[in-house]
């Protein structure tokens, strides 16, 4: 079993949680049952999946989960550009999690391509 506590994806994973959620309170209180809630949750879905992955016995079934991680990076990436072309938020305000993300995705890709090249 590994600690994901000591994972700098799963580190920068919470921060990256942190700052969604600050963006999330600027979206309008029409969006709370939309946009801010499916927000919301994709994000605390990459560092729940790092983490649970992490309890996996087999290195295949953690790449599974880093792979699920990645898709709910994808989503979240996706809600922050649907928040700019809504003019929720400004392309100023969404270029710190947007740095974040990309670094984010590099290290999932990373760890995956480790994985496999691992157990081939």
């Amino acid at each position: 079993m590994r600690n994901y506590r000591n994972l700098e994806i799963w580190k920068n994973g919470i921060q990256i949680v942190k700052h969604t959620y600050a963006l999330a309170q600027k979206l309008p209180t029409t969006e709370k049952f939309g946009l801010k809630s499916q927000i919301t949750r994709a994000v605390v879905s990459i560092p729940s999946n790092i983490a649970e992955g992490c309890s996996r016995n087999s290195d295949v079934e953690f790449k599974r989960f880093l792979e699920i991680a990645m898709g709910s990076l994808f989503e979240v990436e996706t809600q922050v550009t649907i928040c700019e072309e809504l003019k929720y938020l400004s392309q100023e305000e969404t270029k710190e999690i947007k740095i974040l993300l990309i670094q984010e995705a590099k290290m999932i890709n990373s760890l995956i391509t480790k994985i496999k090249k691992a157990n081939s």
